[in-house]
């Protein structure tokens, strides 16, 4: 199966991410996030398969983060409400984002792809 990498060309961690799974050989396809960010259903597929909290798919670095203040508005909001804001603007997730497989991974770390990815 062919898996979906979700991006940003000027961000210099989504370019490793992307040399890194070139060079690994494997099938992907290429989304600008900011372009076409994932769907709400596709968000709560990477939530679920990554198994990660649903604030550690948020771009905490990110001016838009900061511009909204969400560090004091995420804890109050519910769970659909964070996917629907997440789904709106694809410069609040944190990136690069792989999904595929029944798995995800959001950031990049060479050895946790390669622990994801390789097997």
């Amino acid at each position: 199966m062919k898996l979906t990498y979700y991006g940003y060309p000027k961000c210099g961690t989504c370019r490793k991410a992307e040399k890194w799974l070139e060079t690994e050989k494997l099938d992907f396809v290429k989304v600008n996030i900011a372009e076409a960010p994932p769907s709400e259903e596709q968000l709560r597929e990477i939530f679920l398969f990554s198994g990660l909290e649903l604030k550690k798919l948020f771009n905490t670095s990110g001016m838009k983060y900061r511009e909204l203040n969400l560090k004091d508005k995420l804890p109050t909001m519910t769970e659909d409400e964070k996917i629907h804001l997440l789904s709106s603007d694809g410069m609040l997730i944190k990136r690069p984002i792989v999904v595929g497989n029944g798995k995800a991974t959001v950031g990049f770390k060479e050895e946790n792809f390669e622990s994801v990815w390789n097997n």
